[in-house]
């Protein structure tokens, strides 16, 4: 089966959940323009998820996604805390922050059988997950609902883990991609690859249809990634600069320079390797510490220095997501830039 009638829509492409960064302004417009809107839901309370939920819901009749974290949240460790404020210690002083007054939280929760609660009644028609999957009980309960399940790989192990549980498709993410890696099997980031050579491993190995995602920004990267088996894309760093995404003042800035050509892996902003813009505590603490946390604890101590920075105009402290290709980046409406990427898939079919 194609993806537009796996997930009810005109062409195969899908808007990236971006937390931190969007709402459901963005889900609507890319879902209205006649792709897939995504809906970032891990650091939503309840009160919002539900207040998005029933926007996105009594806004469109198209089809639209949500998308949940899977990960087991850890144990807190105090002495890992405590050596990694011990880092952060020169910043609190430099801010004026007492770090005894400083809390401790999650900050982004698992999907859980609370949530599923929540969601239920709007019964969204695509559901994604990132790292991994949740427990089978949950999961039957999601596929109950008729909705189309959606997770993350970033190895060909885990594209066939995903697909030996019943996903509806896999999307394969590359190194390139912003934001968090979507890795749960293996934590060593040396067996991860980029997007074109990952692609066409994951296609070979499953059959469910496969979503390329990382480093696509433009219609060339689209037609690309269907030449090599793709049966669609996920885009998410060119939507950062729409009007209808919630980029910060600060990274929308740093997004129109040259300084966004240059990103890493990083866990210091939530204990998990994401991909941002490099940027001052990065260069200063190495992109990847192991003090840190594990995800999400990290998140905490980190937030006061990104708080006391922003006030201040910079982007410092703060985890500038970006994937490794921020050419697409445009300041256009989210659906002239959908319907300028839908253009790779027209030129894909012309061809054929």
């Amino acid at each position: 089966m194609r993806l537009q009638e796996l997930l009810s829509i005109e062409w195969p492409l899908i808007q990236a959940p971006m937390a931190g960064v969007q709402g459901s302004a963005l889900a609507m417009a890319v879902s209205q323009a006649g792709a897939l809107g995504s809906l970032p839901c891990a650091m939503l309370t309840p009160d919002a998820l539900h207040a998005e939920l029933a926007a996105l819901s009594a806004s469109t009749a198209r089809a639209y996604n949500v998308n949940f974290f899977a990960h087991t949240p850890p144990q807190p460790d105090g002495a890992r805390e405590a050596a990694w404020r011990t880092q952060l210690a020169p910043y609190y002083r430099t801010f004026g922050i007492d770090p005894a007054g400083i809390a401790t939280g999650p900050g982004r929760m698992p999907f859980s059988a609370a949530i599923a609660d929540l969601v239920e009644p709007f019964r969204p028609p695509v559901v994604s997950f990132h790292f991994g999957l949740p427990d089978a009980a949950l999961l039957a309960r999601v596929k109950a609902w008729g909705a189309r399940v959606l997770s993350s790989a970033t190895t060909v192990e885990e594209a066939r883990w995903l697909a030996a549980r019943g996903v509806d498709g896999i999307i394969a993410q590359g190194l390139e991609a912003g934001g968090h890696r979507g890795h749960f099997l293996d934590h060593d980031l040396t067996v991860q690859s980029g997007t074109f050579a990952l692609l066409p491993q994951i296609v070979r190995a499953v059959q469910v249809p496969v979503i390329a995602a990382g480093g696509i920004a433009d219609a060339d990267g689209v037609a690309a990634a269907m030449a090599l088996g793709a049966a669609g894309v996920q885009v998410g760093t060119a939507y950062l600069l729409c009007p209808e995404a919630t980029t910060s003042p600060i990274h929308r800035a740093v997004l129109r320079t040259e300084s966004a050509r240059h990103t890493a892996l990083t866990n210091l902003f939530s204990g998990r390797p994401a991909r941002g813009i490099v940027n001052r505590l990065m260069r200063e603490l190495g992109p990847l510490n192991p003090e840190a946390p594990e995800f999400p604890l990290a998140t905490a101590a980190v937030a006061p220095l990104r708080a006391a920075a922003e006030a201040l105009g910079s982007g410092d402290f703060s985890p500038l997501w970006c994937g490794e290709n921020a050419s697409g980046c445009r300041e256009i409406p989210a659906a002239e830039l959908t319907r300028a990427l839908i253009q790779g898939f027209q030129r894909r079919e012309t061809a054929c």
